[in-house]
């Protein structure tokens, strides 16, 4: 395909965008928007609403997600994000083609609106659809191994052989980071929880990032947090944005242990190395070993401390431990997704796969 492809995996919680060939993306935008009474027509009704991007700080109370747990919601806020990605990267280029990534989860009429919107409202030359595990798979050099993808929205696993994806090997889990945002919501503010808050929002995120990780035994991990002396330099301690300090529980810093532990809170399903088990013990017992020796993990939830860790410690942990266990990681493996198709966007044998304007057009008058 041409040098200037355009690829855009479209997450539940952030839209990844940039020009194929590249080692990352340009653009990493929450997958957000927001609607607010028109000036001219301020009603409530949904047609006198306009919709924007991202936040709006002055209401913060009017923003939502498009696409939740893989599911789009809103067809509209999808393509008012997609306009913006597509002016941004076009320039003076309107012959890009255009790859979109896919949840597993889409359905055959997602994937005809995909094309509606961008062959008849963006005019794109040619257009790919790629699955996500799929391009995750590609990121890693690999074409035979087990990828597990836990994002924002849905924890997913998937083995693949060869390039190709087993059948009934596909598990998808319902929780995922927004579940482990939602747990500090709750405990952290309790009766003032609020997600559009923003203050809230701000230290939710923060604790997320400076204060979480995933422990290697829950009970002992425990144990050492509520024992800690004080004045210790590992304290559970936490400043707020506005200098206030707060006190975080045991379980509040260990909160990514959900994906090893659910059931622990209150989630259904199970867990991450639980999927990958009944993943690999779908497929045919001669394939187990090389599937094994090749786990991919990837998705922003990996990147918690502990997280690759653990996954391989529960691994090798029972039955599975005769088997030679190997956990491939990226560097980038939160962008893995979009790295995977940034590399395909150039590869010939998906060269069939491209749909072109002409023939989406042909096919649209039978």
């Amino acid at each position: 395909m041409a040098a200037r492809t355009i690829v855009i995996d479209h997450g539940s919680g952030f839209l990844k965008a940039g020009l194929s060939g590249r080692n990352e993306p340009r653009m990493v935008i929450p997958s957000i928007v927001n609607y607010v009474p028109c000036r001219e027509n301020p009603g409530p009704s949904y047609a006198q609403r306009r919709v924007s991007l991202g936040i709006d700080f002055r209401r913060p109370d009017t923003f939502s997600y498009p696409i939740e747990r893989g599911r789009v919601l809103n067809w509209e806020g999808v393509e008012h994000i997609w306009s913006f990605v597509l002016e941004s990267l076009r320039g003076s280029h309107d012959d890009s083609p255009v790859m979109v990534t896919e949840c597993p989860l889409r359905t055959p009429s997602d994937r005809q609106k995909t094309m509606e919107i961008m062959f008849e409202l963006f005019d794109v030359p040619s257009l790919l659809l790629a699955d996500q595990l799929e391009m995750s798979l590609y990121a890693s050099g690999l074409l035979t191994g087990v990828v597990v993808d836990s994002g924002h929205g849905l924890t997913r696993v998937q083995s693949f052989f060869v390039g190709r994806p087993l059948p009934s090997s596909r598990k998808t889990l319902e929780f995922a980071g927004q579940d482990l945002s939602d747990y500090l919501f709750k405990s952290l503010f309790r009766e003032t929880c609020d997600h559009h808050n923003l203050f809230q929002m701000e230290t939710v995120a923060a604790i997320q990032m400076s204060k979480c990780y995933v422990p290697q035994n829950l009970g002992e991990a425990l144990d050492y947090r509520q024992n800690l002396p004080e004045g210790s330099d590992e304290r559970n301690s936490y400043q707020l944005p506005d200098g206030t300090p707060v006190e975080l529980s045991p379980l509040q810093r260990l909160a990514p242990e959900m994906f090893f532990s659910p059931q622990t809170f209150d989630l259904q399903g199970p867990s991450i190395s639980q999927a990958v088990k009944d993943s690999v013990t779908s497929c045919e017992a001669s394939k187990k070993p090389l599937l094994m020796s090749h786990v991919m993990a990837c998705g922003g939830n990996s990147l918690y401390p502990g997280f690759t860790k653990r996954l391989y410690k529960e691994l090798t942990s029972d039955d599975f431990s005769s088997t030679k266990t190997a956990i491939w990681l990226g560097s980038r493996r939160n962008f893995s997704v979009w790295l995977g198709a940034s590399v395909v966007a150039h590869l010939s044998t998906f060269r069939s796969e491209w749909m072109t304007r002409q023939k989406y057009m042909e096919d649209r008058r039978l």
